[in-house]
């Protein structure tokens, strides 16, 4: 079963929702609006009139009403301790050599090392090979002549979506790649 995108009424994602979450939303008159053709079908048992029940939801859909309000204090994701993220947003691409890795191949690297101050932020994460990532050390680039490939940057709330999202539908990736800055390393260009 697809997962469907749950935005606010405003057209903000909050949340991947599974199959059963998407029909409760929209079993309940809670969906305002949606985008697709409908993605997830459910059929229910049969009135006295011999009708089958049946709810459908799109894709994507905006919520109205939602149980709880959304506490949105930061525009991008937490960082949290999976690199997968990380690595996906530098493209499996080691930030010194510049070759592609797969991910058992790559570490996460702190730009500014931890015994120097630098934190564990979008800002000062990249992604690194074990060999680069061994010869830079507990240096900056600079202080380990490895001048940074490209720069960290903590990635916008709809580039979190595309990141944490699995097998994301056609209407999905248009939404969200639509509301991608044009910084971003994931717009197409």
């Amino acid at each position: 079963m697809p997962h469907i995108l749950g935005l606010d009424i405003a057209g903000r994602p909050f949340r991947w929702l599974t199959a059963e979450q998407a029909i409760l939303y929209n079993a309940n008159g809670k969906v305002v609006w949606d985008i697709g053709e409908p993605a997830l079908i459910f059929r229910g048992g049969i009135n006295r009139h011999g009708q089958q029940s049946i709810v459908q939801s799109a894709p994507i859909i905006a919520v109205g009403r939602l149980d709880t309000p959304l506490v949105q204090t930061q525009n991008y994701p937490p960082l949290g301790g999976r690199n997968d993220v990380l690595f996906q947003r530098d493209r499996h691409i080691c930030a010194y050599c510049g070759q592609q890795f797969c991910k058992d191949l790559l570490t996460r690297d702190h730009v500014v090392p931890r015994s120097r101050g630098g934190q564990d932020t979008w800002a000062n994460l990249v992604a690194a090979c074990r060999h680069c990532n061994h010869k830079k050390g507990a240096r900056t680039p600079e202080e380990a002549a490895m001048p940074l490939l490209y720069l960290p940057y903590a990635p916008c709330r709809f580039e979190h979506f595309i990141l944490s999202g699995r097998n994301i539908l056609l209407d999905q990736m248009m939404y969200l790649t639509s509301m991608l800055p044009r910084h971003s390393r994931m717009a197409m260009h």
